[in-house]
Order: C-alpha cells, then structure tokens, then sequence
C-alpha cells in the first residue's frame, strides 16, 4: 500500500460532499474571503466554516485573517494526490491506447 494512501483518503473525503466540491471549484479561480464563499449557498455562516474545517484538515485549502476578515486559497498541489493515484488505476490498454494516439499524430504531423 503506496504511502500516500492517509492523504488521498483525507482528500477524497473532503471532496465528497457537493458543497466542499463547490467551494474547490471557486477557489480553484482565486482566492475568496469566506463573506464571498457563503454568497451561492444557502447556509448559514457556522455551516460554510465547518465544510472549510474539512477542507483544511485535509490540506485541500488554506486561511489566512487579517484584521476582521478570512481568506481562503486553494493550495498548490493539494489535488496532486488524485492525479497520481488516478494515473495508477489506468489500464495497460489505455497507456496502449495513448501511445499509439502518440504515434499516429507524430506519424500524421510529418507526412504533411
């Protein structure tokens, strides 16, 4: 069992509920204080907190407060765990697959 198993577990629970996946996406354009966050949700602000507790716990997101106000980031390379545990579960016949799309444009691009 790969090592990385504690923090893809983490992240995938983090990002299975709808409203911590909304909030990713959101973030995932710029940072956002947790006033804007709360705005396409119908909650109440505790209940937007808890989500973003999740989303911190499992390093999804960071927080940082100046003054009276939060802001959220997503962090650098927080979802670099799925592509590599996703790049894991490919098939044989997909990486076959690739390499002769690979192959095929390579070959196309230099007969023209």
């Amino acid at each position: 069992m790969p090592n990385y198993y504690a923090e893809l577990d983490a992240v995938l629970r983090a990002l299975a509920d709808p409203t911590r996946r909304a909030v990713v996406e959101r973030l995932a354009k710029s940072p956002a204080v947790v006033s804007d966050l709360l705005t396409p949700f119908s909650m109440a602000l505790p209940s937007l907190l808890q989500h973003l507790r999740i989303l911190e716990d499992a390093r999804v997101v960071a927080s940082s407060k100046q003054g009276r106000v939060r802001t959220v980031s997503l962090r650098p390379g927080a979802l670099d765990v799925l592509h590599l545990w996703l790049g894991e579960q490919r098939t044989s016949a997909e990486r076959q697959a690739d390499r002769l799309g690979i192959h095929l444009a390579r070959t196309t691009t230099q007969e023209i």
